[in-house]
């Protein structure tokens, strides 16, 4: 069985009581990063190899992971933070093992995305998540000039070295529309800022930018 286990996006409290004992119960444990996974199996007491999963060993190690699930053993599969295969190496192997007719499971739990939304003030009853943009302007413009008409709520990822230009771009396709920047969720400096994409960026030009952001955009005509 592959189980998704969804992990603490800041607050170690937010884990649940049916992930950490799902992560007792496995036989091994993926993750993007075992350093900071390692952190999180040693605050809940629980020790298990673990085996690392990123972008730079995907193929090589997608075959690895597939072997062990055919010889019975139950592997937990976690990111960073949150919830892993959004935005996240970890889909390759969700979708291989589904492939494969392998048993997958989810443990849910914390999302920086749901998160966001619901603090954003934005409409809810439709959206879109778009993940991390490009990183060069040009690309990240046609990137946004897809949503540039859709009715829906839009959230992205982005990095604090390119928030400041990711507003400028979101404000040159999408106009100055009302947005939501999160960041430290769950965390005790917890930040939301509300208002246009304008008076957002402008909110942050005397701060430094540290962490990952969620940006959430207003649709079209909402």
């Amino acid at each position: 069985m592959l189980y998704i286990i969804s992990t603490p996006i800041g607050n170690l409290g937010d884990m649940t009581l049916r992930g950490i004992e799902t992560l007792q119960q496995v036989d091994y444990v993926v993750s993007e990063d075992t350093r900071k996974t390692g952190f999180l199996l040693k605050h809940f007491g629980i020790s298990k190899p673990q085996i690392s999963f990123h972008a730079f060993n995907e193929r090589k190690t997608l075959y690895h992971l597939l072997d062990l699930l055919r010889e019975g053993k139950h592997i937990g599969l976690v990111s960073d933070a949150g919830t892993p295969a959004i935005s996240d190496p970890g889909f390759s192997l969700v979708r291989a093992a589904i492939e494969h007719e392998i048993p997958v499971t989810a443990v849910p739990g914390a999302t920086a995305v749901i998160m966001a939304l619901v603090l954003s003030g934005l409409a809810l009853h439709s959206f879109t998540f778009r993940g991390f943009p490009p990183r060069k302007s040009g690309a990240r413009q046609r990137f946004m000039e897809v949503d540039k008409n859709s009715p829906h709520t839009l959230v992205f990822y982005e990095s604090p070295y390119r928030l400041l230009a990711f507003l400028d771009d979101a404000i040159a396709v999408y106009g100055d529309r009302r947005a939501a920047l999160a960041n430290d969720l769950t965390k005790k400096f917890e930040t939301v800022l509300r208002g246009t994409l304008s008076e957002i960026k402008q909110q942050l030009s005397e701060e430094k930018l540290l962490g990952e952001y969620t940006v959430v955009i207003a649709g079209a005509d909402s």
